[in-house]
C-alpha cells in the first residue's frame, strides 16, 4: 500500500491567496492598535477632568456592544451593524466638538465607544474586514 498524494490532497493544504494575513492586514490592526491607546487616553483625559458622570458615560458605552449581545443583538441585524460601526460615535464626537452641545459625559462616551470599535478591531474582531467602517 503505497501513500501517494493525488493532486486534490496536496491543493487542500495550500491556503487561498485572499485568507493569508498580508501585510496591509497587519498594518491594519497596527493603525487601530495605536488609535485605540489614544482614544483610551484621551478618554482617560476627560474622565479624570470632569469626574464620574464622564467616566460613567464612558465606561457605559465602551461597554456597549457587550451590553447590545446581552439584549440578543445578533450579527447581522441592522442593530449589531450600528453598535459595530465607526462613523456613529465618530459622527458624536465630531459632532460634540463643532456643536454648541456642553455636555462632556456625551463626548467622553462617543470616545469610549470609538475606543472600544477600535480595540475589536485590533484584535481583528468586530465587523468583517470586508465590510467597509
Amino acid at each position: 500500500m503505497t501513500t501517494e498524494r493525488t493532486h486534490d490532497d496536496a491543493s487542500q493544504h495550500v491556503p487561498e491567496v485572499g485568507n493569508r494575513p498580508g501585510v496591509g492586514g497587519w498594518m491594519r490592526q497596527i493603525g487601530w492598535g495605536a488609535l485605540a491607546l489614544f482614544l483610551a487616553a484621551f478618554a482617560v483625559f476627560e474622565s479624570v477632568k470632569y469626574g464620574l458622570p464622564t467616566t460613567a458615560a464612558m465606561l457605559g458605552f465602551f461597554a456597549l456592544p457587550d451590553l447590545a449581545r446581552l439584549a440578543g443583538v445578533r450579527p447581522p441585524g441592522p442593530l449589531y451593524q450600528v453598535v459595530h460601526r465607526v462613523w456613529v460615535p465618530l459622527a458624536i464626537v465630531v459632532g460634540y466638538s463643532l456643536g454648541p452641545v456642553a455636555w462632556p459625559p456625551l463626548f467622553t462616551a462617543g470616545l469610549g465607544w470609538l475606543t472600544r470599535i477600535a480595540v475589536e478591531r485590533a484584535f481583528g474582531r468586530g465587523l468583517s474586514q470586508s465590510g467597509t467602517s
